[in-house]
């Protein structure tokens, strides 16, 4: 079955132009769930059924997987199917009447207006490294973007002149961000007075966010960065990927933002996706239901 999904993620790759961890994600996902068929003796795709499939997604439920993640893995199954049937591998797609599992809409931790201010805080002072990271949680939280996309930003995706950011998204998708003056005050100061000094081993950087070895600062340095600043902030949650991103969302919605502008701000492809953070905006509802009920 590896054959197969070669093929498939070479399309995915080539056709679709999907992202690396995109591609990554559907390569894991669909792996595994070959490596299940052929412990049963299934290695050719037309031996697969409807059961062996059902059968599939109640062990990883047996297995304690998530409901969000066992539905992220019968998407890429289904499209894998509909490929082979395609590309005629395949007589049939026995995922067709496959249903999706009743999914439940977890509420995204935030973090407070007042955590994310005590974060940005801890960051201020003149050492280069305290600099480069104001800059980076300014422009993480004005922008809402993604940490990968943050690591491979350039610089000549900015205008702060202008006050946006040109963003490389999911799928290769272009979207320009505006943002705040704090920002591009913490971003001036360090390309003016920092990163000068960060790319002398290698002038040609071209990546707006530089480690200490004059290399673009990885994921992985971003999040213990940002676990940092929450721990000299006291902020007692558990720092978790996107958190930033979330909150970016979420306060834009409390101040009274459109949904729709949100969800072109975070590059969301499905407006549904971006409804996820509309519950979290009790209080402002609250206060317009109170103004503008006759019977409040």
């Amino acid at each position: 079955m590896q054959q197969y999904i070669d093929e498939f993620i070479n399309f995915l790759a080539v056709e679709r132009g999907l992202a690396g961890n995109t591609l990554l994600a559907y390569r894991s996902d669909l792996s595994k769930y070959c490596d299940c068929l052929l412990g049963k003796g299934v290695s050719a795709p037309d031996k697969v059924s409807r059961e062996h499939i059902t059968d599939y997604m109640f062990d990883e439920k047996q297995k304690g997987i998530s409901a969000t993640s066992i539905c992220r893995n019968l998407s890429a199954i289904k499209m894998f199917h509909r490929f082979l049937v395609r590309e005629r591998f395949a007589k049939e797609d026995p995922t067709h009447l496959v249903e999706t599992p009743k999914l439940w809409k977890r509420v995204p931790e935030v973090l407070s207006q007042v955590e994310v201010e005590s974060m940005i805080r801890e960051t201020k002072g003149d050492e280069w490294q305290r600099v480069r990271d104001n800059a980076i949680l300014e422009l993480f939280y004005a922008s809402g973007m993604r940490v990968s996309e943050l690591v491979n930003l350039k610089l000549d995706n900015l205008n702060l002149e202008l006050g946006y950011v040109r963003c490389i998204g999911k799928g290769s998708k272009e979207r320009l961000i505006p943002i705040g003056s704090k920002a591009r005050e913490s971003l001036n100061q360090y390309i003016g007075s920092v990163r000068p000094f960060l790319v002398k081993r290698d002038a040609s950087a071209t990546h707006l966010f530089i480690s200490r070895l004059g290399k673009k600062i990885s994921r992985q340095s971003i999040w213990k960065l940002i676990k940092q600043y929450g721990r000299m902030a006291n902020i007692s949650k558990t720092i978790k990927p996107h958190m930033l991103r979330h909150s970016f969302a979420t306060h834009l919605l409390e101040h009274g933002a459109d949904l729709r502008s949100v969800q072109e701000m975070l590059g969301h492809s499905d407006i549904s996706t971006t409804q996820i953070y509309t519950h979290v905006d009790k209080e402002r509802l609250r206060s317009v239901h109170k103004q503008f009920h006759p019977r409040a």
